[in-house]
């Protein structure tokens, strides 16, 4: 498991979009498997659940990420999981990892820190 937490300014639907666009760029295998939106008291909350082959490894891993914004800052969290092996040992090859980099380094080009 890799996780990352950023925050900064912004308009979150952008944000969302613009990180969609690009992690499906990155790669042919990778696509948003779905996300959901909620609005409650003045804050929107994305949960996005992305997919991705590697073929390296030939295995799959999941990148879910969370933003929350109040209308000012944006608090982004992402989770990067799977990408291994072992029922027991769950042994990773570091696709979690890759794939978690990649989403930090579109979301730091988005100008969270």
């Amino acid at each position: 498991m890799a996780k990352i937490s950023l925050s900064g300014r912004g308009d979150i639907h952008t944000l969302a979009r613009h990180l969609e666009a690009e992690l499906s760029h990155h790669a042919l295998s990778c696509s948003l498997v779905d996300s959901v939106v909620r609005n409650l008291g003045g804050q929107t909350l994305i949960c996005m659940v992305f997919d991705k082959y590697y073929m390296r490894t030939s295995n799959r891993a999941t990148l879910t990420v969370t933003l929350l914004s109040d209308g000012q800052m944006i608090y982004a969290d992402a989770i990067g999981s799977g990408g291994g092996e072992g029922a027991i040992f769950r042994f990773s090859w570091g696709a979690d990892e890759n794939f978690t980099g990649t989403a930090e380094r579109i979301l730091r080009s988005m100008g969270l820190d």
